[in-house]
């Protein structure tokens, strides 16, 4: 394109009815160069220039929908068009350097090297976690004496290697691990197996309960030297800061004071986890015999782990665990529509909170994907589909 002299600007502006006082006095004369090419392949090479200058990654396998997360937060990715059309100029300068720079008052010729009628919206979504689980639950850590891990021929994974597989942020991913009470063993991450978590488990509330400790006040060398020929030392502090607060005393002695919710909540997991259905009043006299002395259960330490159904005669108890039903929200609903035909707000809250977005409640999720309706004087929610 031929350069434009100022008199030709002027009787640009002049036939557009514009004041050229009420502008700034430097002009750009665009030109499209000879690589300007616009589409997605574009618009994602304005993207890539972009995570340059940040902490910026997309994440996702060939079959997954991308995301995009930052140091903390993890974003949907989605192409939006706009009939407002996007050049990509280098060099080019804004009103403010402009008005800094009085040798900029003349006319710059800019070549435009790309457009594109599409941008990147991100909306922030919750983390993709549930697959953290399904990864590291392909090969549960059985104890040190173990011939299955000796064998196994699954994969272990790093930190690293968790970021490029996990569609999440860094910062949570790392929360997830510590939620499921994951462990670094050999620079792995790895889960413990639930027989050999309760084997753990088992040794310090014997030993709380031979020693007659406070639950309130365990001391953690204590238990390091009385059980670490049982063992590893370290499978022993694992399990102390699993199901314990850790702190220390005036003398700067370590102890832990003990979790009886997550206690009792994982005693009951191993008394449900072999039946179909329990009775409940059998379920809640051997679970209390189970636990510790001075832990008192009680049912609402299983929320999101266990389902009572006071329907039946006698009421029942089962095993219904949320972090086994689907990540995705219309398959939530689906798997507990098809478990339950009408659930109470109550009941269903536990099994749907972790769907909640930002600033989004249970009720707005209950109206989106179940219809209300009032069963003896109660309000219960079921499905808004037939459910196959």
């Amino acid at each position: 394109a031929a350069m434009r002299s100022r008199a030709e600007v002027d009787a640009t502006l002049q036939t557009a009815k514009l004041n050229p006082a009420e502008l700034l006095p430097a002009v750009h004369c665009l030109s499209f160069g000879p690589q300007a090419g616009g589409g997605e392949g574009k618009n994602t090479y304005l993207l890539l220039c972009w995570f340059f200058f940040s902490s910026l990654v997309i994440r996702g396998e060939k079959d997954e929908h991308a995301v995009l997360c930052s140091k903390d937060k993890t974003y949907d990715m989605k192409i939006a068009d706009t009939s407002n059309m996007l050049l990509f100029v280098p060099g080019c300068k804004t009103p403010e350097e402009l008005n800094a720079d009085p040798a900029s008052c003349n006319i710059i010729h800019s070549q435009i090297a790309g457009f594109s009628n599409n941008y990147w919206e991100l909306r922030r979504c919750r983390p993709k976690l549930k697959k953290l689980r399904k990864l590291l639950m392909e090969d549960p850590y059985e104890g040190p004496d173990s011939q299955k891990d000796q064998t196994s021929t699954f994969s272990k994974y790093t930190t690293e290697d968790l970021l490029s597989l996990v569609q999440a942020s860094e910062e949570e991913i790392l929360h997830q691990l510590q939620v499921i009470d994951a462990c670094k063993i050999e620079g792995y991450w790895r889960i413990l197996g639930f027989e050999y978590e309760m084997k753990l488990l088992n040794h310090v509330t014997q030993l709380i309960d031979s020693e007659s400790w406070p639950l309130s006040k365990v001391p953690l060398c204590a238990c390091l030297e009385e059980l670490g020929s049982l063992e590893p030392r370290e499978m022993i502090e694992h399990i102390l800061l699993s199901y314990g607060r850790k702190y220390v005393d005036d003398a700067g002695e370590v102890f832990f004071e003990m979790r009886e919710d997550k206690i009792c909540r994982a005693i009951a997991e191993m008394l449900l986890q072999n039946a179909v259905k329990f009775n409940l009043s059998d379920f809640e006299e051997v679970w209390q015999q189970s636990v510790p002395e001075g832990m008192k259960t009680r049912l609402d330490q299983l929320k999101g782990l266990a389902l009572v159904d006071k329907t039946s005669r006698p009421e029942t108890i089962l095993l219904l665990k949320v972090e086994d039903l689907p990540e995705d929200n219309q398959e939530r609903f689906n798997s507990l529509f098809g478990i339950r035909q009408k659930w109470t707000e109550v009941d269903i809250t536990p099994y749907i909170q972790d769907l909640c977005a930002e600033k989004q409640t249970v009720g707005a999720l209950l109206t989106k994907y179940a219809r209300s309706s009032m069963l003896n004087g109660v309000k219960v929610y079921n499905s808004r589909r037939p459910i196959s």
